[in-house]
């Protein structure tokens, strides 16, 4: 009678500790959902390791390269990945690794643009079917360390596999279990045989495939997130919701008993779950989960454009949703782009009230061109900061249809740019080398484009900065006007004056200039129509404690350069 009291008493407690744990887990939910309504638009808090980003973020980006995407060049140029950090609001892998997409893959057509748009606007303003999505998101999550698309390409290395031998080995359990019938001793000689070879085999195959199993738990976590999704009565995105069953549907084989290799316990003789350890030497005998697997992977491996349009349609779904988040992160200090017909000889680009979206107290500027900007100014004034918001509101007007200034308007463009350069030591470019191959790469872009009747925006910072001033302003000169034209608006800063007399009638010159008082400067990031007329280089000399004869000096030796146009 004791016994049955402690084991009901024990029985009590684990259906208590049971009980406990799901009212825990269904409060987290609500927690979770609470979040959701109250801090929607709050400031992303996630961090991001080291590479993160550049190696697995990335990962559905370089599984799905297309024609004019952001190269590494003007996402390296623009960085973009501090603006991918500061607007991913995403809770899955899927809407990571699309939103990285995205904003490398600008939209070349107003039909997506406006689909995209529908269905941004939807969740702004259907908060309940946001949340409801979002938390199928959240229960999708990340992945450990790696993409998906990593994990399914390590698949590879497993190589061939079938489960014949499998089969066998069971069968010799059932033969040795048979042969005890005739001799009690040569059947169990057998059977213990059978059994030191099958649980031998089993650790070592099953060692082999263990890190192959996150993938799966993965793809099923993928699988149930597909269906859920697809359920959900969200008519905007019927479409979507239709395939994502279909392609459930496809992968019914591989969901079938999958509980068998994602529920080892992995206890051995040392565990203290009994239950656990029976079922474990249940696989190890039957090879139950190798067997799964094996079947598993013959599914995944005749399916992968399934799983890859899964991945895809919710990491769009999640877009759309993050998009509408960070426009509420922003307060309104955003608009929706117009785009305009692209008709040859027609390209144009008109900002009002722009600003760059890293800035915390951003100054805001216009720009309205249909030609090539040729900026100049100071020193610090703001040159390559306005470039890097114009470049990065364009990406934006046609990635999210969300840009940084109060209305925007133009064509739609291929864009890219030649700004932060370095010297490139494993290939032993030098800097000049660096900036030739890249702006080569660039009127590359421009004769194509042009080819196809396409637009092209690019951004310049000093053009050929790595070499002598007279051949810097020859060559500078001749790539600014074959950068010039009716398929390409082409901004580039520089500090060679002369490039705005002899480029006058291919660009509109635009400049930034500084404020001296009581020997400080001050920069108001204004920009202003017309060449700069102010230099600040030596000014600066002084103000930063150089010995006073070295900077009269040299501004005595400028100014005689000026009147004369020789150096003495």
């Amino acid at each position: 009678m004791e016994y049955l009291v402690l084991a009901g008493t024990l029985f009590l407690f684990v259906v208590l500790i049971m009980v406990k744990g799901y009212l825990d887990s269904i409060q987290a939910g609500k927690r979770f959902v609470q979040r959701l309504y109250e801090h929607y638009g709050e400031d992303v808090l996630r961090e991001y390791k080291a590479g993160e980003i550049e190696e697995h973020i990335s990962m559905y980006y370089r599984k799905h390269q297309e024609p004019w995407q952001i190269d590494e060049i003007t996402w390296h140029d623009l960085d973009l990945d501090e603006v991918y950090k500061r607007m991913n609001y995403a809770h899955s892998s899927a809407g990571d690794e699309y939103l990285y997409y995205r904003l490398r893959t600008p939209m070349q057509t107003k039909e997506e643009i406006q689909r995209f748009e529908r269905h941004v606007e939807h969740f702004q303003t259907n908060e309940k079917e946001r949340v409801a999505l979002q938390v199928q998101f959240h229960k999708l999550g990340r992945m450990r360390k790696y993409s998906l698309y990593e994990y399914l390409d390590y698949l590879e290395l497993l190589g061939e596999r079938n489960n014949l031998k499998y089969y066998l080995s069971v069968g010799m359990v059932f033969v040795s279990i048979g042969l005890m019938f005739e001799s009690v001793p040569v059947g169990l000689c057998v059977l213990l045989g059978v059994l030191c070879f099958n649980m031998i085999r089993y650790y070592r195959e099953q060692k082999e495939i263990e890190p192959y199993i996150t993938s799966f738990r993965y793809i099923a976590k993928l699988i149930e997130s597909a269906e859920k999704i697809g359920k959900q009565p969200v008519n905007e995105i019927a479409e979507e919701r239709d395939e994502l069953l279909a392609n459930v549907k496809s992968m019914e084989q591989f969901k079938r008993n999958s509980f068998i290799v994602f529920s080892g316990s992995g206890a051995g003789p040392s565990s203290g779950d009994i239950l656990g350890m029976f079922f474990d030497y249940v696989r190890m005998i039957f090879y139950l989960d190798l067997i799964k697997f094996n079947q598993m992977l013959r599914v995944v491996r005749s399916h992968p454009a399934e799983i890859d349009r899964m991945f895809t349609l919710i990491g769009e779904i999640e877009t759309a949703v993050v998009t509408g988040e960070y426009r509420a992160n922003l307060q309104g200090a955003y608009c929706i782009p117009e785009f305009v017909e692209e008709n040859r000889g027609n390209a144009c680009l008109c900002l009002r009230n722009m600003y760059h979206p890293l800035l915390k107290d951003p100054v805001k500027n216009d720009i309205e061109v249909k030609k090539g900007v040729l900026l100049t100014g100071s020193n610090a004034s703001g040159k390559s900061t306005f470039l890097r918001a114009v470049a990065i509101n364009a990406i934006l007007a046609q990635t999210l249809h969300t840009c940084m200034a109060d209305s925007y308007r133009g064509v739609m463009f291929r864009i890219c740019s030649s700004m932060s350069l370095q010297d490139d030591i494993e290939s032993g470019d030098s800097y000049y080398m660096v900036e030739v191959k890249s702006i080569r790469r660039i009127l590359e872009n421009v004769k194509e484009a042009a080819k196809e009747g396409k637009h092209v925006l690019c951004f310049v910072d000093e053009v050929l900065r790595g070499t002598n001033t007279v051949e810097r302003i020859a060559a500078s000169t001749q790539i600014l006007k074959a950068l010039s034209g009716d398929h390409v608006i082409c901004f580039a800063a520089t500090h060679d004056g002369e490039l705005t007399r002899l480029l006058k009638a291919h660009y509109d010159n635009y400049h930034f200039e500084e404020e001296i008082a009581e020997d400080d400067i001050f920069f108001p990031y204004r920009i202003k129509s017309g060449p700069a007329t102010s230099r600040n280089a030596i000014a600066l000399l002084k103000m930063l404690g150089y010995d006073t004869d070295l900077v009269k000096d040299a501004e005595s030796l400028a100014e005689r350069f000026l009147q004369s146009g020789t150096w003495e």
